[in-house]
């Protein structure tokens, strides 16, 4: 909602900074981060700072310090200056008074007002305005409490304030009720502080200085003083039920359920684990974790290694996207068997890349879910394992919004789909593992925790459904059985499992089970609904029924041949062709007629797209040619500058579905071996075959479609998760 006390402010900041300044502001009367930027530009051009920043950071404080030190009615540098101050008041909720550059009683109230609700008020009493005051002025952070903010975090928040505020290094956090990043930092500060250490030696890091001295600072009942004030803010902070202050019965209570809560041995003393498990995500890692996870195959060896050091649960990732790095990443042959047959079990990790917002989409999570499926099966898992979908990036809030909810969105319906023979876990930063979890998406929590620098780690408290806690990277072991692991501790909420079924073999594809047709049809509709293609075909010329029918069903015996022929899945050609039959709208009929009028008048061919698989009349010269010049196909080498030769090719895809249907799998070919003669020749992948990675089979969906740069991209994305569903039923049939 619009204040016109802040507009104001803007039209200020704009109209007397905006020249020199290299910013001007919306004038809309909402308090916004450009517009805090833009008064701490203005303060800094005041000071003499001819390098200006949007980071309010130690030049700007030791140059307001070393000129002015505290503002107030009998020191402000200027009417303009004190009109920034006002209108940083005015953004920040507080009354600065008409805008009219003068330090009145107005200001002064509000000064006292703020140093009060950033419990300040006993370091820095009355109405003066002191630097690091300001710093905190011109930021985003709140005072007040928030969305519903506790008024517990917020006594912690203001005493945090007002004992340390002058110390070097140690600035206003917000007093908003909420833990966050800067409030676990500072946390980690007052500790250092408390400990002893010296300006310039405290830096907020959880390192073995702080590490050591915290050994010697066990509390418990009975405990008084900043310690025991330290403990059970950090309790409170992270969401315990404890009252802020002394270490009481009743905090020794709530200390005994957080101890239970993150398997701590249960004492009711505030030790050296118990402090680690509450200031910083990984906690004590000196401990033994019952669980791991790896990149490495279990052997016999390596599995009586971790026996021998108490690990009962072994999570090992489904598949591995990369054909060249950690060649051990996805179960290896007879791996599960070795897991079961040494008294262990095994925990699923589904994780393709998943390094970046851009890699969540919903799209993409019905890509994960149905690709997990597939490949627990062809493991051998049963039904009712957990699989864990992974989120290994910093993600922000704002990503877990935009982008992994929707994924995760997407992996629920495919599981949903696939008749909930698997469960959904998720493994990420603390913040993505709750909000996927509340949201409903997953009913179990693998916990990254070992990045303790992740935003969505520092000062978030540990999912309530947490089953596995990755805490640290150790090698274990000797000889054949050494081994380097995750370390995990297991709530017990997940358990792996102890047997498995017979693993799938990579059979060639045969003919579709006409037991799958039905379901293959429908679970193929729903996908193409989901992104946007209802089945009645909208304003595309063909229904879903029309395409599936055409592309899977009509020709399954000439498919399946040509997948046999050349050593890939069907599901590569089905996705193709019926992708890009479902594409075609009037705009391409019209298209190819305006081809085949200008070849008849003129002679010359104007290449475009044509028939149910939209192959180009070039694309498809070349896909052939290269074909009968590596062996794959027989036939006669076409000249690719020849209008006549590509006009011809290209009306035999558009007239001829079977021809058509029969190049999509040589454009494959040609586009594994780099799309040699082409505009935008490729890195040439493996030889095709039956067990391509994801990353492969991406890469063969994309290049149908064209370069990296263009829509393809986004559109493999989303046919990834098509070829996920033809792959299930192709599955189904060659294993019946």
């Amino acid at each position: 909602m619009a204040d016109e006390m802040v507009r104001q402010a803007q039209v200020f900041v704009n109209e007397a900074y905006g020249s020199v300044i290299g910013m001007t502001v919306a004038e809309n009367g909402q308090t916004g981060w450009n517009t805090m930027y833009a008064l701490t530009r203005a303060l800094q051009h005041e000071l003499g700072i001819t390098s200006l920043s949007n980071n309010f950071g130690p030049g700007t404080l030791a140059a307001l310090q070393a000129q002015y030190g505290a503002l107030n009615e009998t020191n402000i540098p200027s009417p303009n200056f004190c009109k920034i101050i006002q209108s940083a008041l005015y953004c920040k909720g507080y009354d600065g008074g008409s805008l009219d550059g003068t330090y009145n009683s107005r200001v002064k109230d509000a000064v006292a007002k703020l140093n009060q609700d950033m419990g300040l008020s006993a370091v820095y009493p009355g109405s003066s305005l002191w630097p690091k005051v300001i710093k905190g002025l011109l930021n985003m952070d709140a005072y007040v409490t928030v969305n519903n903010g506790s008024s517990a975090i917020r006594s912690v928040q203001q005493w945090l304030n007002g004992r340390y505020i002058l110390r070097r290094d140690f600035y206003v956090i917000p007093c908003d009720g909420h833990h966050s990043r800067d409030v676990a930092k500072s946390m980690l500060y007052a500790v250092q502080y408390e400990l002893g250490m010296a300006d310039g030696v405290a830096n907020g890091v959880f390192g073995p200085g702080t590490q050591s001295g915290l050994k010697a600072q066990t509390v418990s009942v009975g405990s008084t003083g900043a310690w025991a004030r330290l403990f059970t803010a950090a309790m409170v902070l992270n969401k315990r039920d404890v009252s802020f202050g002394d270490f009481t019965a009743e905090v020794k209570v709530g200390v005994e359920s957080f101890q239970a809560f993150v398997k701590l041995p249960i004492n009711g003393r505030g030790d050296f684990s118990t402090w680690a498990s509450l200031l910083v995500s990984y906690g004590d890692q000196s401990r033994l974790g019952e669980a791991c996870d790896g990149v490495t195959k279990i052997t016999n060896a390596r599995a009586q290694t971790l026996k021998a050091s108490g690990v009962k649960y072994v999570g090992r990732y489904l598949t591995n996207p990369s054909t060249t790095s950690l060649p051990e990443k996805a179960i290896q042959p007879g791996e599960l068997q070795t897991i079961a047959d040494n008294g262990l079990r095994c925990f699923p990790i589904y994780q393709t890349f998943g390094r970046d917002a851009s890699d969540f989409s919903y799209p993409q999570g019905r890509w994960a879910g149905q690709a997990a499926v597939n490949a627990a099966l062809d493991h051998g898992f049963k039904s009712g394992t957990r699989i864990f979908f992974a989120v290994d990036f910093d993600a922000l809030d704002g990503d877990v919004t935009t982008s992994v909810l929707p994924h995760f969105k997407g992996i629920q319906d495919a599981i949903t789909d696939d008749g909930n023979r698997f469960a959904i876990g998720v493994y990420g930063p603390r913040n993505v593992c709750t909000r996927v979890s509340e949201a409903g998406h997953a009913t179990a929590s693998f916990v990254s925790d070992m990045s303790s620098g992740f935003s969505g780690n520092f000062g978030y408290p540990l999912p309530t459904n947490w089953a596995y806690d990755q805490i640290v990277t150790r090698t274990i072991g000797s000889g054949a059985g050494t081994i380097e692991i995750d370390v995990n501790i297991a709530s017990g909420r997940d358990t792996g499992q102890a047997s498995f079924n017979a693993p799938r073999t990579p059979l060639p594809d045969t003919a579709l089970s006409p037991s799958v047709l039905t379901s293959m049809r429908t679970d193929v509709g729903k996908y193409m609904e989901s992104i946007g293609f209802p089945n009645n075909g909208g304003f595309r010329s063909h229904t879903h029924e029309t395409c599936f029918q055409w592309t899977v069903v009509e020709y399954d015996a000439v498919i399946t041949l040509l997948a046999y022929r050349y050593n890939m899945r069907k599901a590569l050609i089905q996705t193709s062709a019926y992708w890009e039959m479902r594409h075609i709208d009037a705009i391409d009929v019209t298209k190819d007629l305006e081809v085949m009028a200008e070849f008849q008048a003129t002679g010359s061919f104007r290449d475009s797209s044509t028939g149910i698989c939209q192959i180009f009349g070039r694309t498809a010269v070349l896909a052939w040619n290269h074909a009968i010049q590596k062996g794959y196909t027989e036939g006669k080498i076409r000249d690719v500058n020849s209008h006549q030769d590509k006009y011809n090719i290209w009306r035999d895809c558009m007239e001829d579905n079977q021809f058509a249907l029969s190049t999509v799998p040589l454009i494959h070919l040609w586009n594994a071996d780099g799309a040699p003669g082409n505009a935008f020749e490729e890195v040439p992948l493996r030889a095709m075959r039956l067990d391509y990675t994801e990353n492969e089979l991406f890469e063969i969906l994309r290049r149908y479609q064209g370069p990296a740069e263009s829509e393809a991209t986004p559109h493999a994305k989303q046919r990834m998760a098509l070829y996920q569903i033809m792959e299930k039923y192709n599955s189904i049939s060659r294993n019946v």
